[in-house]
């Protein structure tokens, strides 16, 4: 059946494909920032590809992408950026990250290269795995297992909840467990379950930890306790959601 679609309409969805493997060009200045030490950077540039992630999908259903190309899948091309965004580039954050205290580097993950690579790689496998789950979202869309978010993870570790390194290795294992316990983790824009109070509270979470990586090393304390107070709502929804 010959494609009926007009040659605006079709520049239009191949932009909203381009837009969305754009999100690996952000992946790629992560990574240089990472390598030059410029960690507040690579969040910066973590945060945008996540905003396009997040927006993606709303303009291809605006513009109709999968009926106007149905040879392209864009899903496709989300998962190779997600994985790069959500767990290789968190994974090199942990194994590089310090912060600098009188005038000492103190680092997210034991000093040990093989402490950290082990820790990493853990991350990586048990991420790898998850995105062969089937299905990895339920019908009423709630991702199934913690989802491969190490983004938030890493930010938190650095930015917000500063523990020990080795605290650090324990609390990477316990959610790359959490990946294969089937609680129900809140998709807060698509959720209908609390859904503005879920948009409510995360929009608090994005504008404070923004406002966290704007001031940095400088942050008011009074944003990391905001930031750290939506945590015990997340895991509170998680826990209705999967019991009630």
């Amino acid at each position: 059946m010959k494609n009926h679609y007009s040659l605006s309409q079709k520049i239009a969805a191949w932009s909203v494909h381009l837009f969305t493997a754009s999100g690996i060009i952000f992946a790629l200045l992560a990574i240089i920032a990472i390598a030059h030490h410029e960690f507040v950077d690579c969040m910066f540039y973590l945060v945008i590809a996540f905003i396009i992630d997040g927006v993606d999908g709303t303009l291809a259903r605006k513009f109709k992408v999968k009926e106007v190309l149905p040879y392209m899948e864009g899903k496709n091309i989300d998962f190779v950026i997600d994985f790069a965004t959500y767990a290789i580039i968190p994974a090199y954050f942990l194994y590089e990250a310090f912060w600098v205290i009188g005038g000492q580097n103190h680092h997210l993950l034991p000093e040990n290269n093989t402490v950290k690579l082990i820790t990493t790689s853990i991350l990586l496998l048990v991420s790898a795995i998850y995105y062969g789950k089937e299905p990895m979202v339920s019908k009423d869309m709630y991702f199934i297992g913690f989802p491969v978010m190490w983004n938030a993870v890493a930010f938190y570790m650095f930015f917000v909840i500063r523990l020990d390194a080795w605290m650090n290795v324990l609390v990477i294992i316990i959610f790359a467990i959490l990946h294969f316990i089937p609680l129900k983790w809140a998709y807060p824009s698509q959720n209908k379950r609390f859904k503005y109070l879920n948009l409510g509270v995360g929009t608090i979470f994005l504008i404070t930890n923004g406002l966290i990586m704007f001031y940095y090393p400088n942050e008011p304390i009074y944003l990391r306790y905001i930031s750290a107070l939506t945590l015990p709502y997340f895991i509170w929804n998680t826990l209705w959601v999967s019991f009630r």
